[in-house]
């Protein structure tokens, strides 16, 4: 909750943070299983990559929550913020065991899961509306984090099958859905397989979404509204004043315009 302290009303506070964090925290318990298959020592280390990434999001978002609470022993007590630091510890490929550690982060869904259940639908639609700017921004940085963690994950399952593959390690996969969401296309890295062209279809189509929802949104932060001209109301002073000196005008012009007529009287 916020309160204006213009106009002392309470604003509630918008979800879109919240969401945020509840599907990265999906996404991150996905990236968890997926670590446990038996997949390549490529695809591993590209996950583990994505995976120090989001604990790094995740330790900004207890840092933000712990400042926010007063007191603080409310946060990492009450609300098993404890919970959230054990599961944002980033292992860096070199403590393996600390992946158990992620499990602490099903604390952190539930917990956002049960403030999102207690507002109904209307309110969440309205949410939305009103904040529809934080919303875009959040969900294209959900999108590119997605297509990133998927492309570079699949290019490497199917680029592993083909001798002629130059796409065979996590580092070259992840430079390859970089430039390739970003558009750029620097050539280096690409994929020989059928199946890992059609991803890079893929990636390339919403990688121009998401460089051209990127490029509106910065548009609307740096290019202020335009103000619509309000036209002059007629109960105002000035209007009334320029309204009866209009009308001595005319009164006037109409004096000289008889015939036989003087000067208007004064009086």
């Amino acid at each position: 909750m916020q309160t204006d302290t213009a106009t002392g009303v309470v604003k509630q506070r918008s979800n879109a943070y919240e969401l945020f964090i509840l599907v990265l925290t999906v996404l991150s318990l996905v990236i968890m299983v997926a670590l446990l298959l038996p997949l390549s020592d490529a695809t591993i280390k590209v996950l583990n990559v994505y995976d120090n990434m989001i604990c790094v999001i995740f330790l900004i978002d207890f840092g933000l929550n712990l400042a926010r609470s007063h007191p603080r022993r409310d946060y990492v007590v009450g609300r098993r913020g404890w919970l959230d630091l054990l599961g944002s510890i980033p292992s860096f490929g070199f403590f393996p065991y600390s992946a158990l550690f992620r499990l602490a982060r099903l604390s952190r869904l539930a917990r956002i899961t049960r403030l999102l259940r207690g507002q109904n639908k209307r309110e969440l639609v309205s949410d939305v509306v009103e904040h529809r700017g934080q919303y875009a921004a959040f969900f294209t940085a959900l999108t590119a984090m997605i297509v990133l963690t998927l492309s570079s994950v699949l290019v490497l399952q199917f680029e592993s099958r083909s001798p002629d593959a130059n796409i065979t390690t996590g580092g070259g996969a992840l430079w390859w859905a970089i430039v390739t969401i970003t558009t750029v296309g620097y050539g280096d890295k690409y994929p020989v397989t059928p199946m890992g062209r059609v991803t890079a279809v893929l990636v390339m189509v919403a990688g121009v979404g998401i460089i051209g929802a990127l490029a509106s949104i910065l548009a609307s932060i740096l290019v202020p509204p335009a103000t619509s001209q309000q036209e002059p109301t007629s109960d105002g002073p000035s209007v009334r004043a320029e309204l009866a000196a209009i009308k001595q005008e005319l009164v006037a012009l109409r004096g000289l315009m008889t015939p036989g007529a003087g000067p208007p009287d004064d009086r």
